[in-house]
């Protein structure tokens, strides 16, 4: 073989290897530019996937602690209903109470009364 089949020979080895180089650089970029896009889109999903569960755990709390305020004014509200209807109650009986006292007292007097009247009525009618 001759010297310049030898230089066309090595003249093709090394384009080959050049296109070689050039199409395994070109798909590591490619691959390395697929990998941290897939690496950004992942954190992506979990940075959202985080967010909702936050924000869904907080709505629940805050609902939780809404009902329990709700529920701990309405027994507030029932307490008091309860305790003004007991002192309605109390108020009452004591008057009732107080007047029937007054009614049996003003009778024993009128009992008395007409007991004396009577007495002094009979003694007066035998003189």
């Amino acid at each position: 073989m001759s010297l310049f089949v030898y230089g066309k020979l090595f003249s093709v080895v090394v384009k080959v290897v050049v296109v070689v180089v050039i199409v395994v650089v070109v798909v590591t970029f490619v691959v390395v530019v697929v990998v941290v896009l897939l690496v950004i889109v992942v954190v992506v999903v979990v940075v959202v996937v985080v967010v909702v569960v936050v924000v869904v755990v907080v709505t629940i709390v805050v609902v939780a602690a809404a009902v329990i305020v709700v529920v701990l004014v309405v027994v507030t509200a029932v307490i008091v209903v309860v305790l003004v209807v007991v002192e309605v109650v109390v108020v009452a009986v004591v008057v009732v109470v107080v007047v029937v006292a007054v009614v049996v007292v003003v009778e024993v007097v009128a009992v008395v009364v007409v007991a004396v009247v009577a007495v002094g009525v009979s003694s007066f009618s035998h003189q």
